[in-house]
């Protein structure tokens, strides 16, 4: 794949061509799309990622590990999947549907992954998106597109007018070996992310959409039907922990800081190694990219540790390879709560509430994990007594 050029930040984003039907003037199904998505020629080979710059540490083969309740649900359709195995690794592979729901689509065929995205996903931040992953300064850290049309067009509209992509395959985070969690790479690809120079980058970078993602959770708890007590008692306690944040951690204002390069959703089912199965880690899913508060991207795992869903061991190694990597989130030693104590707060009130949409929705109550969370909300609601410095609000 030849590299992508930076263009002004005033070039307009070129508008993305329709995907073909293989059946026709009749819609087809949306996997179906997918599988006939056109390749543009100069995308036999999946492109590589680039080496680690000499000062970034190589992936540690035997990163810390999160207790085994920590390793979270994936919140929306993954690019990754289990490697084949050796048996079966040099068959021609049929297609194989990853996921088929509302917020995204995603079908594995060989070496490459197409995804059809949310239905209300913007196809012109979503194509600036796709060329800030795609530019060279950002080889090694995120996973680059493959181009669908041209070396810049990343993305084509499906029969529905949702956009589609299409990725190189990388093995991920294996659920099933909580000791092989790599926190520590997590937290250097972020530092990398987050001190990469935006001006230089092609534009204009969309916002980073964290705190809209926090702000839909909440809608989507308030459209539930929630009929037990109980869950109507935790999404009362949710909602008081949400009033009293910040308007611009409720997606209601801008961010007072705006100056980094977000992922927006971190958690560790958006790593995978490319070229699999043993090559470097990588970000994947760029669909909150933007510019934004880094200490967001800290903030699921801080509301983890102070929750109590992540050993207080990992969340130091975390927090001091990000420290180490020379990440701008937070100040380079003592105390990080000041920078992180409100986007930990919304992280944990949007998981929360996600929590109690689903179990309203399986018509059943939360369980331990989901309950922790809440119980967080409750303890954000409450009048805080003094806090000792370097330790967090949230829990």
């Amino acid at each position: 794949m030849p590299t992508p050029q930076p263009t002004p930040s005033t070039a307009p984003v070129p508008a993305p061509r329709p995907a073909p039907s293989p059946t026709g003037p009749a819609h087809a199904s949306i996997p179906a799309q997918l599988a006939a998505l056109p390749h543009h020629p100069e995308t036999a080979t999946p492109p590589q990622p680039s080496p680690a710059p000499p000062h970034a540490p190589r992936p540690n083969p035997e990163p810390s590990a999160p207790p085994p309740h920590t390793t979270p649900p994936t919140p929306g359709p993954s690019l990754a999947n289990p490697a084949p195995s050796p048996a079966t690794a040099h068959r021609p592979t049929p297609p194989t549907l990853l996921a088929d729901r509302p917020d995204g689509t995603v079908l594995r065929t060989g070496p490459t992954v197409a995804k059809a995205h949310a239905p209300d996903c913007d196809p012109a931040d979503l194509a600036a998106r796709l060329r800030v992953a795609a530019h060279p300064r950002l080889h090694g850290v995120l996973l680059p597109p493959l181009p669908l049309t041209a070396p810049d067009g990343f993305l084509v509209l499906l029969d529905d007018g949702r956009p589609a992509t299409r990725w190189p395959y990388g093995a991920p985070v294996a659920p099933d070996d909580p000791e092989g969690a790599p926190w520590e790479d997590a937290a250097r690809l972020l530092a990398r992310l987050h001190a990469v120079p935006t001006a230089r980058l092609p534009g204009p970078v969309p916002p980073m959409r964290g705190p809209a993602k926090a702000a839909r959770a909440l809608t989507r708890m308030r459209q539930a039907e929630v009929t037990s007590p109980a869950l109507r008692a935790a999404a009362d306690t949710v909602e008081r922990a949400w009033s009293p944040l910040p308007a611009w951690a409720r997606g209601q204002a801008p961010s007072p800081r705006a100056d980094a390069l977000c992922h927006g959703d971190l958690h560790l089912g958006q790593l995978v190694r490319h070229p699999a199965p043993d090559g470097p880690w990588l970000l994947i899913d760029i669909d909150d990219l933007g510019l934004g508060d880094p200490a967001w991207d800290l903030a699921r795992p801080a509301a983890w540790f102070a929750t109590g869903l992540l050993a207080p061991a990992v969340w130091t190694r975390f927090l001091d390879a990000y420290r180490a990597a020379g990440g701008p989130a937070v100040r380079p030693d003592g105390d990080p709560w000041p920078e992180l104590d409100v986007p930990a707060r919304a992280l944990t009130v949007q998981t929360a509430a996600l929590a109690v949409a689903k179990a309203a929705a399986a018509g059943r109550a939360l369980d331990e994990v989901e309950a922790a969370l809440v119980d967080a909300c409750a303890r954000m609601a409450s009048p805080p007594p003094p806090a000792e410095s370097g330790s967090p609000a949230v829990g």
